[in-house]
């Protein structure tokens, strides 16, 4: 598969996940993945700014890490964002996994989120 194509495929589910999130009144837990690393952030959608964010470069979640690429550092960047809602009292929010198919460090994240507290 080309990487024209890849992007098109991406943008066309980001669009379609935006659709549907739009309607929500929640936070929305949005998440990025890069190659290298994978981030976090809760945003208010009303006002559009930035609540709280996370990511594998963020010093409390990159010590101990023997890879930021892998299932195991998603999952730790699910628990901290899931702690740092809570400190902001956010229990709900919906999740806006930005394009990114469901699986892999996408699901890892969302799954230790929700062990953490957070409820989507």
């Amino acid at each position: 598969m080309s990487v024209s194509r890849r992007k098109f495929l991406l943008e066309r589910r980001k669009l379609k996940v935006r659709k549907q999130l739009r309607t929500h009144e929640k936070p929305q837990l949005t998440v990025y993945r890069s190659s290298k690393h994978i981030y976090a952030q809760i945003t208010d959608p009303i006002s559009g700014k930035t609540l709280t964010g996370v990511s594998t470069r963020s010093p409390g979640v990159r010590d101990g890490l023997e890879s930021t690429k892998d299932v195991h550092a998603a999952k730790k960047v699910g628990t901290a964002i899931a702690k740092l809602a809570q400190e902001r009292e956010i229990r709900e929010v919906s999740f806006h996994r930005n394009g990114f198919v469901y699986t892999g460090r996408v699901k890892a994240l969302a799954d230790a989120a929700r062990e953490a507290g957070l409820s989507f």
